[in-house]
């Protein structure tokens, strides 16, 4: 882009703020993705926000994090967010894969799919307060993979110590068009035979990626192809009727939100579960549904509306079968999955197990 257009981005960008989007939201609403409007507001100029660019040492930037104290860690996709406050701790890995590790902070990042990083200086809204700047990173069509913000307890005179340390200000970041979404192959071209031995045989749910890459089949594709078997379609509600189970019968849970450069795993109970619908800005405008999960270091936002499809879905291992509720948007997006808590060894909850066959089946919703 030309300075011109930088600041003509800007502009926009700050009219549809000003007009009560979030940045994301705000940033499609202009025709432009999220990491291009900020990467517009790296230099000098006038509008709100200020961003400096990270230099790509991704791995050493998150090791470097565990001195600030409690973050709040935020991982989304196009319908689901998933936030975590906590310490990061425990970090490894390369500069193409990492881990985090901690009690709280549980992630799989997946560096090679990162493309920019920001450090993001927002004003508050009230004048007294003081500026919040955050660490944003981006894939290369510019969504964001992961966030990082700042909460009442971190050492803010470390995590700017890092800003520093990891900015730099030259780094210029050109982003892509979307690539076309890959054709599903026919289920005719799938040896569903074979796959299900495959799918029988598994000692461990990390093989089920393998699985799915031996036979070239696309997740959902592969439920259907052994539902009844396997796999089992469940309402569209069942999500609701999964958080609400677990938050009244205490059954711990694990919650996995994923996107091409991130997964964040909540392990855990979950307390105050929260449905909510927005009313649209116009008379024919469909309401918005939020499923929310509203506890002190988790917080889960699910666009309920946007549930196309639900599965329940049990993987062989040499612990035993493991179940997970995964559920899909009207897109085919993988919005999140949920699991019983279990530690490796050890066999699937007997309450998470009873809680995933009470969800209800899609054939009651169709009778």
């Amino acid at each position: 882009m030309t300075p011109i257009d930088m600041a003509q981005l800007r502009e926009r960008f700050s009219a549809a703020k000003s007009a009560g989007h979030r940045a994301k939201e705000a940033a499609e609403s202009i025709g432009s993705s999220e990491g291009e409007v900020v990467a517009a507001h790296c230099g000098d100029h006038a509008y709100p926000p200020k961003a400096v660019a990270l230099n790509g040492q991704w791995l050493e930037l998150f090791q470097s994090l565990e001195l600030c104290g409690p973050l709040m860690a935020l991982t989304r996709n196009e319908s689901t967010v998933h936030e975590k406050t906590g310490v990061y701790r425990n970090l490894s890995g390369t500069a193409q894969m990492g881990m985090a590790l901690g009690e709280e902070i549980d992630l799989r990042l997946f560096f090679s799919q990162w493309h920019a990083g920001f450090a993001v200086t927002e004003l508050a809204a009230n004048p007294g307060n003081r500026p919040n700047t955050s660490l944003q990173f981006f894939n290369a069509q510019g969504r964001a993979v992961h966030k990082i913000f700042q909460r009442e307890s971190t050492d803010r005179s470390v995590f700017a110590s890092i800003v520093a340390q990891f900015s730099d200000p030259g780094r210029a970041s050109l982003f892509q068009p979307e690539p076309e979404t890959p054709a599903v192959r026919s289920d005719k071209l799938v040896d569903v035979e074979a796959m299900s031995d495959t799918w029988a045989m598994m000692k461990d749910t990390h093989e089920f990626f393998g699985l799915l890459r031996k036979y070239d089949v696309e997740r959902q594709q592969s439920f259907r192809l052994v539902e009844g078997h396997f796999a089992w379609r469940l309402a569209s509600y069942a999500i609701r009727e999964l958080l609400m189970e677990s938050a009244f019968d205490g059954v711990p849970i694990m919650v996995f939100v994923a996107n091409s450069g991130c997964i964040q795993i909540h392990s855990g109970p979950v307390v105050r579960v929260e449905p909510m619908e927005i009313k649209g800005h116009h008379v024919h405008s469909v309401p918005v549904r939020w499923l929310n999960v509203i506890d002190p270091s988790f917080n889960l936002h699910m666009r309920e509306d946007s549930i196309g499809n639900v599965w329940r879905v049990e993987k062989p291992t040499a612990d035993g079968v493991v179940t997970s509720i995964e559920a899909f948007d009207h897109q085919g997006g993988l919005m999140a999955m949920f699991f019983g808590t279990r530690k490796p060894g050890k066999p699937e909850r007997a309450d998470w197990r009873t809680l995933a066959l009470k969800l209800t089946p899609i054939e009651t919703v169709a009778a």
